[in-house]
């Protein structure tokens, strides 16, 4: 279950299939090529518990990096490639990297961090090089392409997005166990999606997201193809799907939102009858959204609720779903809790902050502060990801918003993912965020900013239109009282909106 044992069986199958150039990694050059790099960290003084870092787009050697590291009993840290300097600087040097790794693409800002980054000793650049960096290629072609003799499993150590201040490290307990040891994540996912190694996995997201990183290495464990699109269109996907005949698929619910307003005669044009399991989860998804993709892909949309953090996995089949639409599923992994501020557990269909219990722990990085702002205020060792929602009779977890996003107006708590909902799926909406913004009488007040699908809509017509459209579906105090319009609003590949940029324009600055 690793890509060794899959490379002694199968070595010329595809390990990684590039949607856009078309090229091919094949599980032989996965294995030779994540051995040889896996020779140069032992080379370069690196052991088990030594830390990685890399920021590469998503490259065809992106897995072969991370394959590396893991079996190297490494800790390592995939980078978002949309990082500025000096929070890239902090990540690689707050993760305590001793080698960094990027490539050509990203040579500019990639050398801007070298000297706040003093702990690095060893940089290597993929496709070229660059002042400080050695050539990946060169350093790599001497290595054994055979297994190092200590080879033993490492695991990821990611960041947060940085969606409220600095990115945090959620550093997991090491575990060194054999290469042949399947952690509980493949195992959650063989009983849950029934991959084999005939699947075909499409990855639409960026890689160094936690879901894609380790989705992607996970079916590939069970000897199956990753397509890995360098980046999302929604037709491109369709068409994906029906060329690779892709059994199995990971999505966030703006990629849905996105292939549902593609022309009806562009969403009928491709065969989907392959794909038996369409994954989503890192954002709630609206209703009708999910409904709609039901109704067009059939019963194989799966959603699952976890963090980066890993102290809990919550599911929901189709089936589920559709008798209780809106949740994000029942635990598997851990179990949840609702309280209130207090810390005291609340009933069924009271609204809470969402805690996890009994499952594993971890810790942020050098910050036990935010390690303890993440546990529940009675000490029992419970923690959360920050969302609030509420559970029923059945025990399905449901989604309201975000603690850190939740408005309050006149004394009434309302939640902004409800507005969200309803006017994303406006035709007139490309993107939208919902948010609360300063009220002199009322504390704060409902502000939407919109992205329109056409720019020279934007204006005091579509505003007064879109105001109203929320005003039928919503109770009016939980809808806009204004509109703003962006070309563009500033949200991550994965999916996640940078929600806090936009606040900071409307709130002043804090002392």
């Amino acid at each position: 279950m690793h890509p060794g044992a899959i490379a002694a069986v199968t070595p010329d199958k595809p390990a990684v299939i590039m949607a856009g150039s078309g090229r091919v990694i094949t599980f032989r050059e996965l294995d030779e090529e994540s051995n040889r790099l896996a020779h140069l960290f032992r080379a370069a003084g690196l052991r088990p518990g030594d830390h990685v870092a890399f920021m590469l787009e998503n490259h065809p050697l992106f897995l072969v990096v991370a394959w590396a590291a893991h079996r190297s009993g490494l800790y390592y840290t995939a980078i978002s490639t949309r990082l500025q300097s000096e929070e890239l600087a902090y990540i690689v040097d707050n993760c305590e990297a001793r080698i960094f790794i990027s490539s050509a693409a990203l040579a500019e800002v990639a050398t801007s961090i070298t000297e706040a980054t003093p702990r690095v000793e060893l940089r290597l650049m993929i496709d070229g090089v660059a002042p400080g960096f050695r050539s990946y290629e060169e350093a790599t072609a001497g290595q054994p392409a055979t297994p190092i003799e200590d080879e033993c499993q490492g695991v990821d150590m990611l960041y947060s997005s940085g969606t409220t201040g600095r990115p945090k490290g959620v550093k997991p307990t090491l575990s060194k166990a054999d290469m042949d040891f399947a952690g509980p994540l493949v195992r959650l996912v063989q009983f849950l999606f029934a991959p084999s190694s005939g699947s075909v996995y499409l990855s639409p997201a960026p890689l160094y997201h936690a879901a894609p990183l380790r989705y992607c290495m996970t079916f590939q464990r069970l000897g199956a193809t990753v397509v890995v699109m360098e980046k999302f269109d929604p037709e491109k996907a369709l068409e994906l799907i029906e060329r690779h005949r892709v059994t199995h698929s990971q999505w966030v619910p703006t990629m849905f939102v996105k292939m549902l307003k593609l022309p009806e005669e562009a969403r009928g044009r491709y065969d989907l009858s392959s794909l038996t399991c369409a994954i989503h989860a890192a954002a709630p998804c609206p209703v009708e959204v999910k409904e709609r993709m039901l109704e067009w892909w059939g019963p194989v949309v799966h959603e699952y609720y976890a963090g980066t953090e890993g102290n809990g996995f919550l599911y929901v089949g189709p089936e589920d779903w559709l008798k209780h639409k809106g949740t994000v599923g029942r635990p598997l992994l851990g179990a949840v809790h609702v309280c209130d501020e207090q810390g005291d557990e609340l009933p069924p269909g009271e609204h809470g902050t969402v805690y996890f219990s009994d499952g594993p722990r971890f810790v942020y990085h050098g910050d036990p502060g935010k390690t303890r702002a993440a546990q529940d205020p009675r000490g029992r060792g419970w923690t959360t990801l920050g969302d609030i929602g509420y559970v029923d009779e059945e025990g399905f977890l449901y989604l309201t918003d975000r603690r850190s996003y939740m408005i309050i107006s006149g004394g009434v708590n309302i939640y902004p993912q409800e507005a969200e909902n309803v006017l994303a799926l406006h035709p007139k909406v490309a993107d939208v965020a919902v948010f609360g913004v300063p009220d002199p009488e009322m504390g704060e007040q409902v502000k939407a900013v919109v992205q329109p699908a056409s720019p020279e809509e934007a204006g005091p017509d579509l505003e007064a239109e879109l105001i109203e459209y929320c005003r039928a579906r919503l109770a009016h105090y939980k809808c806009p009282r204004s509109v703003d319009f962006r070309d563009e609003l500033p949200r991550h590949p994965t999916g996640k909106l940078y929600k806090r940029l936009l606040k900071d324009e409307y709130w002043p600055p804090t002392s």
